[in-house]
């Protein structure tokens, strides 16, 4: 039996927590796009940001 319990590292571990408020509107649609696409809220930021970030580059 291997000595290794829990679960295996990854490449980019999220080791940030970023708080940020936003309005009751602003929530509802983060969760309808996030149930709407299969994703946490969390994943739906952080694809929000990628975006932000392309269309500076």
């Amino acid at each position: 039996m291997s000595t290794k319990t829990g679960r295996p590292k990854v490449e980019n571990p999220k080791s940030v927590d970023l708080k940020v408020r936003i309005d009751e509107d602003m929530h509802l649609k983060l969760i309808r796009y996030a149930e709407v696409n299969g994703i946490t809220k969390a994943e739906a930021v952080r694809r929000g940001i990628n975006i932000l970030l392309e269309k500076t580059e």
